[in-house]
């Protein structure tokens, strides 16, 4: 997104229409989205890559960036179909899956079947998925009896490193309409800022003394999105640029005292480019409280961390996106591998440490969940075997376009893996090929990696690449119904690979 462009359309206008409908109704269309083929009106025409290219991994130059692991948001407590209100009912993971499929879930998706971990980092959305409040609704604890505690345990049985505790609103007794949906803070004065910022260690610490660690914070997730004329139906907290710089002043210090290791982001919506960015980078106080600037290329072609640059203001800071999904449109080939490729480009062009997909598992009953998740669980609620019938209440299965598309990384790319610069070739218009795609890296214990793609929809591509090394290296495939099917080894230095079309293959040196 560049500095110009206008905010992208809401994702709760996006799926209003299919909110409307009802959690019932939307069941149908629900299930055609996780199971639609690969024709697709939006899908953009294949690129003029050719069939083949030449590539050079340049492991004999200075390495690029440590790449911490990646990221996901957990769905704990409910959310209406379409994104269209706070419900009542007590429903989110891990609460409704039964023991078993607890288990299942965490040593399966957010494992990725590794015997250490998979995910590294859990976003958790305050005032959203965590929003029950104290009796003087200045403070967030849980809505119902366990639910930081189960949070707790999937954290430590996922291996998972800990929470990027990030607020949709603050609690309603700092709101200007007393609600967790909608307004802004009730006063910007000074002393009302610096009581805020006091809540909010509070709680944080609420989460921390309950056994979920604070690794990242972030004051408020889009903080543009929640004016009246939007009719969102979550929580939001809607502030200017000036009153998001003032209110970022005041808090953040107290969250670098209270937790000086955690990464403090902003802003969750256009990072360093947009007028919060631009407002922070003016301001030589709040930007030295930034660790790192977060966009949010929702669902977006990765061909825009190929031409567009997001890293010329980045003032010394690192950069990510922190939400990825689909708001809308069916889940096709396509979106499976362009989903691989936004993780590699955003490493690959932006030097990204991490990368966020939005929830590891949706309900259901929800219209936006085929968009949204990694995998789909069954709430009590949901009676109708009509759709999803494989999956019984209380369990979960996997979305197979979207998990396939994460799951290489997380399987082959370790936490703390060191990404390589690879030579490679160009379009017609100097920059790197679209489609096809390359990333390498080494793990920390000094295995090579490197994953190559293809996003072309009909025809393979070959790719010839100098590894530098005689060693042998084994290949996996993911793709839209393909799930790490071994490939035969292949001997460097050279490796002649031919990806078929809608495909992700990794090339791990063994031994």
């Amino acid at each position: 997104m560049t500095d110009s462009a206008p905010r992208p359309v809401s994702r709760r206008s996006v799926l209003r229409g299919a909110a409307a409908l009802g959690a019932a109704t939307a069941a149908g269309p629900l299930l055609n989205l996780a199971t639609a083929g690969p024709a697709h009106a939006a899908d953009p025409a294949p690129a003029a890559d050719g069939t083949a290219g030449s590539y050079t991994i340049r492991f004999d130059q200075a390495a690029k960036q440590t790449i911490k692991g990646l990221g996901f948001e957990i769905q704990s407590d409910s959310i209406a179909s379409g994104n269209a209100g706070l419900p009542t009912t007590v429903s989110g993971v891990p609460y409704d899956l039964t023991t078993s499929e607890r288990s299942r879930f965490y040593s399966q998706l957010l494992k990725a079947g590794r015997a250490d971990h998979g995910f590294r980092y859990c976003r958790l959305a305050l005032g959203l998925f965590h929003r029950g409040v104290d009796p003087t609704g200045k403070y967030f604890v849980d809505r119902y009896t366990g639910q930081t505690a189960l949070l707790a345990d999937m954290i430590q049985q996922a291996g998972i490193e800990g929470v990027a505790a990030e607020y949709w609103s603050p609690a309603p007794g700092w709101k200007s309409n007393n609600a967790l949906i909608g307004g802004s803070l009730a006063s910007f004065a000074p002393a009302d800022l610096s009581a805020l910022g006091d809540a909010m260690v509070t709680d944080l610490n609420y989460l921390s003394s309950r056994g979920v660690p604070i690794k990242m914070w972030g004051l408020q997730n889009e903080p543009d999105q929640g004016q009246p004329a939007q009719n969102i139906g979550y929580s939001t907290c809607v502030y200017s640029t000036s009153q998001y710089l003032q209110t970022f002043k005041a808090v953040a210090p107290k969250i670098r005292a209270a937790y000086p290791n955690a990464m403090i982001h902003a802003n969750s919506e256009d990072g360093c480019t947009g007028p919060y960015g631009t407002a922070i980078r003016a301001d030589a106080t709040a930007l030295s409280l930034v660790d790192a600037w977060t966009f949010h290329k929702i669902g977006s072609n990765s061909d825009v961390q190929i031409t567009d640059n997001f890293t010329s203001k980045l003032a010394g800071k690192v950069v990510f996106n922190n939400e990825f999904e689909y708001l809308n449109g069916a889940i096709t080939d396509w979106r499976c591998v362009n989903t691989a490729q936004s993780i590699m480009n955003w490493m690959t062009f932006q030097n990204s440490p991490t990368w966020f997909w939005l929830h590891a598992l949706k309900p259901t009953t929800n219209s936006e969940s085929a968009g949204y998740g990694l995998g789909f669980w069954r709430p009590p609620s949901d009676t109708d075997f009509s759709h999803f019938p494989n999956i019984p209440v209380g369990h979960w299965d996997f979305n197979p376009r979207m998990w396939n598309a994460v799951a290489g990384f997380l399987q082959y790319m370790p936490w703390d893996s060191v990404r390589y610069g690879v030579d490679e070739p160009v379009g017609s218009d100097g920059k790197p090929l679209r489609d096809h795609r390359i990333m390498a890296w080494k793990t920390p214990q000094g295995k090579a990696v490197l994953v190559v793609t293809n996003r072309n929809p009909s025809t393979s591509f070959t790719y010839t690449v100098n590894t530098q090394t005689t060693a042998t290296f084994q290949g996996s495939r993911f793709g839209p119904a393909t799930n790490n099917q071994f490939i035969s080894s292949k001997t460097g230095p050279t490796l002649t690979i031919t990806v078929p079309p809608m495909s992700v293959e990794f090339w791990v040196r063994t031994p």
